[in-house]
């Protein structure tokens, strides 16, 4: 499974973008360019965590407007269950999960992810904001660890159900988890995001668009890599359905920063387009490559460095099925 992390999220980095080994999701994980970098990860690829986390950290926390966002609509829905237990899938840094126990004051939220480095940040934001008493982490591989994590009210998926490579059994397996009346909420799909003008006065236009097309090339590759792949038609509701599930709606949650960003949004902006150079740069061209060099060069006046208009826009995509 991978990064739910904000970033993570076949629109956009995931990150998770979020990045992961094996499995989180930024955010939510929970973050999201889909950098995908768990499907380098997958070829044995080991990340350094106390660089890959506060990465996924801050763009978790860029995102937790359009995540909370969500998260209250689900707990407005007339069919809301009483959340008194929440699986946060792919959890990452745990941005998202403090932020679900947040939302759910009653509930225990438990942060779901492969990697003990990222556990461990959610445990110390947990302490941070007060809400330790009720967030507990468990280190586990999706899907195959999915029925140790006991029952749930809500299940989050942030961005990390298309790290698991036969989505319908993982997905059915989440639904033997919710007890009556519970809800499962997918992040998956949106829009991917943009951050730069089409013409940027460098290069060719259109970068961002080739970039997107790489990045759909590498999370392609990343998902027939992943252990008994099987191909999914992205009908997201019609996939809740199948699994004896009843969709509850769909809703996308935008993002959006405008020109001139804040410090730490264009900081964002340049980590992300960093790792997207370093990931997936051998599928651009020897031009393309060249412009997002100057891009990343703090001295050059085009770059993003300086550039006023850089800002940042996307949007979330909300799935949600209910067990009757």
């Amino acid at each position: 499974m991978s990064n739910s992390h904000a970033g993570d999220g076949h629109q956009d980095p995931h990150a998770h973008t979020h990045a992961h080994s094996r499995s989180h999701g930024p955010g939510q994980s929970h973050t999201h360019a889909h950098t995908h970098e768990s499907g380098a990860a997958g070829a044995g690829t080991e990340f350094d965590w106390d660089v890959m986390g506060p990465m996924l950290e801050q763009e978790a926390e860029l995102n937790s407007g359009p995540y909370e966002e969500a998260a209250r609509w689900i707990a407005a829905l007339p069919t809301a269950p009483e959340v008194r237990r929440v699986l946060d899938i792919g959890s990452g840094p745990g941005v998202v999960t403090c932020l679900l126990a947040e939302v759910f004051p009653e509930a225990e939220v438990v942060a779901v992810d492969p990697t003990p480095a990222l556990l461990e940040r959610t445990e110390a934001r947990a302490r941070r904001l007060g809400v330790s008493d009720r967030v507990r982490t468990v280190e586990a591989e999706l899907p195959q660890d999915a029925g140790r994590l006991g029952e749930a009210d809500l299940i989050w998926a942030g961005n990390s159900l298309h790290h698991m490579g036969d989505q319908r059994a993982a997905l059915a397996g989440f639904a033997e988890l919710l007890r009556p009346g519970g809800t499962v909420a997918l992040l998956e799909g949106g829009l991917p995001t943009r951050r730069l003008p089409r013409d940027i006065g460098i290069g060719r236009p259109g970068l961002e668009a080739r970039l997107d097309a790489a990045s759909a090339a590498r999370f392609d590759r990343m998902r027939t890599e992943l252990p008994d792949s099987k191909r999914e038609t992205e009908d997201w509701s019609a996939l809740i359905a199948a699994v004896g599930l009843t969709p509850q709606g769909t809703r996308s949650f935008l993002l959006d920063l405008p020109a001139p960003l804040s410090a730490p949004a264009r900081e964002h902006v340049i980590t992300k387009l960093t790792r997207e150079y370093e990931v997936f740069g051998e599928l651009l061209d020897a031009e393309d490559r060249a412009v997002l060099e100057r891009l990343l060069d703090p001295e050059d006046p085009a770059g993003v460095h300086q550039r006023p208009d850089v800002y940042l826009l996307t949007a979330r995509t909300v799935h949600l099925g209910r067990r009757d």
